[in-house]
């Protein structure tokens, strides 16, 4: 890179950094430091929720997938998304600030101590946590890829340098430093973006090139299923979608809790899926484009990085580059953030008495003790992230297929029609789940939409039977699930109280 593309790189960490410790002069308390005391405007909430939503994966395995198989990719992975949080914003995302109005949550596990039992929510606390931290190792991993490409840095390095910034603003200044961090890196891969689109574009042809550039791929590249992306593979991505992008990923969750309302945790999520339906289309074209401008590359995992080096003049390969540290900073950030939330309010409390009765300053501290031991943790995956299938294994096989069971609980837990379903169908369906991943993927076969699909198929099973000959539900439960259905908590009954580690 030139001397201008590390003076725009350098700026936009110094940015970050900044941001960070003036969000830090903003937070006061855990509530604060995790849910933005309730206050984040619903367009900030629904940008930063699409920003968090991924990270420089995109441009090195999605890249890769673009680069083999073409369009298929816009299908299973950004379509879909849309589509999922459409749905959650009338079913689930306004149920999510609701929460936070009737418990006071700081994390999006901290209710299922209510909704369950404790035990319950320990489970899938830690096994989310666990899973968490290899899912954030890919991210890392990703943007080192990156890195080596433009500059040859080592990937250790590359690791290092990302996860150092992005350490420094999210353990000081918390969500309101995520949420900051993630509009005006918004902006960055919004200028990145669309001058690469148009380089390639031009470079091709001028604007015709939109819809010949497909007469110049092979067929397949334009086809709404390619490869192993069967129709089977995108409607268990959509069913994966829709659990992991309205709130089974916890970071994504935590937007919702953070706006005042549930009528504006609605409007967050139809931003995000918009931006999410018209966004990618602008993002993959060079990705799709790349086989035309720089056929049979031994590593498509690389396209992306190589043309926009190819291709920009100085400065704006910086600029590009920034832009996609601006994902990954984003997600890894934000899930730094609500693990720490999930980790301070749900399972230290249960590990030690000692830990139940902090200050609010020992609490805040406590919080950004453990937001800054993930990070390291989920920077040493990312050193050893070949163990597990590198950043494709990571993402699309492990994460995919194990966030259905973890948050077919959390998430079925908030609607009425699974109020029958109690503690053992939320641990049975987990484990269910787990044990099905663990079957499929090392004895029965490698085809990835069987490996995502079945355990989530598996999960959601076993919590609906389960719940269907358990019984009459508890009354307890069905007041504080229909407590969700309204702004003011309209069939609720009784005020719901939270239930916590605290209590034992």
């Amino acid at each position: 890179m030139s001397v201008f593309d590390w003076i725009v790189l350098a700026l936009y960490f110094l940015l970050m950094v900044a941001i960070g410790i003036w969000s830090h002069r903003q937070v006061h308390n855990t509530s604060d430091y995790f849910t933005a005391g309730g206050k984040m405007s619903w367009w900030l909430a629904g940008i930063s929720h699409h920003m968090s939503g991924y990270s420089a994966a995109v441009f090195v395995a999605y890249a890769a997938i673009a680069y083999t198989y073409g369009f298929t990719l816009y299908v299973w992975w950004a379509f879909a998304i849309s589509v999922a949080v459409i749905a959650g914003a009338f079913i689930i995302a306004p149920r999510w600030s609701r929460l936070r109005q009737r418990l006071h949550i700081i994390s999006p596990m901290q209710y299922l101590a209510t909704r369950y039992n404790i035990p319950t929510q320990q489970l899938l606390a830690w096994s989310g946590t666990l899973l968490k931290v290899f899912d954030v190792g890919a991210k890392w991993s990703a943007i080192a890829i990156i890195l080596n490409v433009y500059t040859s840095l080592p990937l250790a390095v590359g690791i290092l340098i990302s996860g150092g910034a992005s350490l420094i603003y999210v353990t000081v200044g918390g969500l309101w430093a995520d949420a900051l961090t993630d509009f005006a890196q918004f902006i960055v891969q919004l200028v990145a973006g669309i001058v690469l689109f148009v380089i390639v574009l031009a470079k091709l042809g001028g604007v015709t090139a939109l819809g010949g550039m497909w007469n110049q791929l092979p067929p397949s590249h334009h086809a709404i299923f390619g490869g192993p992306y069967t129709i089977w593979f995108v409607l268990a991505y959509l069913l994966i979608n829709f659990l992991s992008y309205n709130g089974g990923t916890w970071n994504l969750a935590q937007r919702f809790i953070a706006v005042p309302s549930g009528s504006q945790a609605r409007k967050a999520a139809i931003l995000s899926a918009v931006l999410y339906l018209v966004w990618p289309i602008i993002l993959f074209y060079p990705m799709w484009a790349a086989p035309i401008l720089f056929p049979r590359l031994s590593d498509p995992s690389q396209a992306y990085a190589i043309m926009s080096r190819a291709l920009l003049p100085p400065g704006l390969i910086g600029f590009v580059l920034a832009g996609m540290f601006a994902h990954t900073m984003a997600m890894t950030s934000s899930d730094a953030n609500a693990i720490s939330a999930v980790v301070t309010g749900d399972i230290l409390p249960f590990l030690s008495r000692r830990l139940r009765n902090l200050s609010g300053e020992g609490t805040l501290r406590a919080a950004r003790i453990v937001t800054f031991i993930f990070t390291v943790l989920s920077m040493i995956i990312a050193l050893e992230s070949n163990l597990f299938g590198g950043v494709i294994g990571l993402i699309v096989t492990w994460f995919a297929a194990l966030v259905g069971p973890i948050s077919i609980p959390m998430l079925f837990g908030l609607l009425p029609a699974f109020r029958r379903c109690g503690p053992a169908a939320a641990i049975i369906s987990w484990a269910g789940g787990i044990i099905a991943f663990g079957i499929i993927k090392y004895g029965f076969t490698n085809d990835v939409a069987a490996t995502v699909s079945l355990p989530v198929l598996v999960s959601i099973i076993l919590y609906v039977g389960i719940g269907l000959i358990s019984g009459r539900a508890n009354p307890d439960t069905v007041a504080f699930v229909n407590s969700l259905n309204s702004e003011d908590g309209g069939e609720r009954g009784a005020e719901p109280e939270l239930v916590d580690a605290k209590q034992l």
